[in-house]
């Protein structure tokens, strides 16, 4: 008899290509994708994500007060529009108010947001990123194809560092019952130096790196060493604009709860659980035989309670 995960394994293989058509792409996916092709100053890239976060209001400030709000210049506001591709602030704007009344339609009641206290307005903000989340899987290709390249690395080399260890040890802990060669790096310096180099001379072609906020300084570096080494990088943070995202070849951005004195992961976490599907779907064969192998040192050592 299968055991829990190899159950799932079986039966929750992700389906390729769009899916429900009431599936629509979320408004901060939405405005990552309009500001996410041009190559923005750095100037730029903090009015893009002073947008992404603040849509509903943002929205239907003038030029000069979102230039405030920023604290960059009327012109330079007029320039991020141009390099966005539009003739003009009034032009942008009018696309981000159409993207922000479709996010206040969608949104949850302001009286049921007002009568929610502190612990229940976290809860709700993580509601909201995993539905945007949600909307983001509506086309799971760029995880199914990331899921398969991560299986094809060996090894695959998981880099997290700071806060981010937590997620990369849960990413790395469960790789590695469907993976031969999985290598954890949760140090910076030249300790994630020395990995990296040898995971890719030892054959290794991907690194998944976790960063979350506060983004570290050496997490950066890590990424730029893994790209000089050759490796590909791909990303799971909370914003897809930045110098670690524009380190990464491909970039899986999440909302995280900022809504208490320390950030929750519920997103991050499910997309993290997501590439894992992806990898499993990725190599079926050996997924089955390494999940079986393990569960059978797991019965002969006691490694489990029964249930």
């Amino acid at each position: 008899m299968p055991s829990p995960q190899q159950a799932r394994a079986q039966a929750s293989a992700i389906t390729s290509g769009k899916t429900a058509p009431e599936a629509e792409v979320s408004p901060t996916s939405r405005l990552r994708a309009l500001f996410d092709g041009p190559h923005l100053s750095p100037g730029q890239r903090r009015i893009a994500q002073y947008l992404i976060e603040n849509i509903t209001e943002a929205a239907f400030l003038s030029i000069t007060d979102l230039a405030d709000r920023v604290g960059v210049s009327q012109p330079s506001v007029t320039r991020f529009a141009a390099a966005v591709g539009f003739s003009g602030y009034p032009a942008l704007r009018e696309r981000l108010q159409s993207i922000a009344l479709g996010t206040l339609a969608g949104g949850p009641a302001t009286a049921e947001v007002n009568r929610s206290n502190e612990l229940q307005a976290a809860v709700d903000a993580e509601i909201e990123n995993l539905e945007n989340l949600r909307r983001d899987f509506a086309d799971p290709d760029q995880v199914i194809d990331i899921g398969r390249k991560l299986s094809q690395s060996t090894p695959l080399t998981i880099l997290g560092l700071r806060i981010s260890v937590s997620l990369a040890e849960y990413f790395a802990y469960a790789a590695r019952r469907v993976h031969p060669d999985v290598r954890l790096v949760t140090r910076g310096g030249s300790v994630a130096y020395d990995a990296l180099l040898q995971s890719r001379e030892a054959g290794g072609t991907w690194v998944l790196a976790f960063s979350m906020p506060r983004h570290a300084t050496e997490t950066l570096t890590a990424v730029r060493v893994a790209r000089s080494a050759g490796l590909k990088v791909a990303l799971i943070t909370d914003l897809a604009l930045g110098p670690v995202a524009d380190e990464a070849d491909v970039t899986f951005a999440t909302g995280t709860g900022s809504r208490l004195v320390f950030d929750s992961y519920a997103a991050p976490g499910m997309m993290a659980a997501a590439v894992l599907q992806a990898m499993t779907d990725a190599g079926p064969e050996r997924t089955q035989a390494r999940l079986e192998e393990y569960e059978q040192i797991a019965e002969q050592h006691q490694f489990f309670l029964p249930d």
